[in-house]
């Protein structure tokens, strides 16, 4: 049985004192039926981390750089994320490769470097809206899952999140069919490639506009195991719902 997860990716947003208010909330408010991840701001790590210390609240990061040190201006590391409080790290997201331009080459330096730096990594994969309309929503998956975890031997920490570029942000949500045929596919990947033990303990995450009144439906589906979410994580009204859902 996987265990769902909840994570919150927080982006570009909150202030201190909001993001440690935020932290506070979920960690008092939380349920015991998931797994809850939050990914503060780089700033922020260190409160958040201090506010949900002692709760089953988890953190993580946005990002991080794939060398260990160096003159590598604005980039952090996964031991200083780590000291930080860091046990995950989201890699490969859409507005990293999108607006950043991030490869899946890059993708995939971070990844190893995480997970032998002894974090956990969240890899990020979905298509734009004109791959989708040119039915590549597979070829685009296949693509991303194979450049990403290239050479990575070991999955068992490893998470993956399907988030369809055009539901992000967008308002936009795909449908429970279209998403757990993606996690269908994505899991039935993960058996060819590695073995059947590893597809079906691996767990999945949809991302996408994802909130309180979808937020079951999404969950009911036999390949989703839990939701990478952005807007809705920055209020307690509306993530806590969300995390319960899951429950």
């Amino acid at each position: 049985m996987r265990r769902p997860l909840i994570a919150g990716n927080w982006k570009m947003n909150t202030s201190r004192a909001g993001a440690f208010e935020l932290a506070k909330a979920l960690a008092e408010g939380a349920t015991d039926g998931a797994d809850v991840l939050v990914c503060p701001p780089f700033t922020w790590i260190c409160e958040v981390a201090g506010a949900v210390a002692g709760s089953s609240v988890q953190v993580g990061a946005q990002n991080c750089w794939h060398e260990p040190s160096g003159a590598y201006t604005g980039e952090t590391s996964v031991d200083m994320l780590k000291e930080a409080g860091c046990t995950y790290v989201v890699l490969g997201h859409s507005e990293r490769r999108h607006v950043i331009g991030e490869t899946d080459q890059m993708i995939n330096q971070k990844s190893k470097a995480a997970l032998s730096g002894g974090l956990k990594v969240i890899l990020c994969v979905g298509e734009l809206l004109e791959e989708r309309e040119a039915e590549k929503t597979e070829e685009v998956l296949t693509s991303q899952m194979a450049g990403g975890l290239a050479g990575i031997d070991d999955l068992s920490d490893v998470v993956i999140a399907y988030e369809p570029v055009w539901a992000i942000g967008t308002g936009k949500t795909a449908t429970p069919d279209q998403a757990e045929a993606a996690h269908a596919h994505l899991r039935k990947w993960v058996e060819n490639n590695y073995t059947a033990e590893l597809a079906a303990g691996i767990r999945i995450l949809y991302g996408g506009s994802v909130k309180p009144d979808n937020a079951a439906t999404l969950l009911s589906q036999e390949n989703v195991d839990g939701a990478l979410v952005g807007g809705a994580s920055l209020k307690p009204e509306l993530f806590l719902p969300i995390i319960a859902a899951a429950g």
